[in-house]
């Protein structure tokens, strides 16, 4: 049985909306890695949309949009300091 949104509490519907973006933003972390600062900017939403969903209401959705987007933010980071420390010197 599916839950009509309109019936929710207007604060636990925010909170899930957070834990969906916290997600969506830690999956296109992942994918932006290679983009340092495209990365690292959605990796941060992620995290930031998720501890505020958490805050509101316990899910598993927003705990994966919080481990994906520090893993995201993780990559991002390592794929950076690759391309400081091994770039070409010509």
């Amino acid at each position: 049985m599916e839950v009509d949104p309109n019936s929710l509490d207007p604060e636990l519907r925010t909170a899930r909306l957070l834990s969906l973006a916290s997600a969506s933003f830690g999956l296109l972390s992942l994918c932006l890695a290679i983009i340092p600062v495209c990365g690292g900017l959605a990796s941060i939403l992620g995290i930031v949309c998720g501890v505020v969903s958490q805050k509101t209401e316990n899910t598993k959705t927003a705990l994966a949009g919080i481990v994906i987007s520090v893993l995201g933010l993780v990559i991002t980071i390592v794929y950076t300091l690759f391309l400081f420390f091994f770039k070409r010197v010509e």
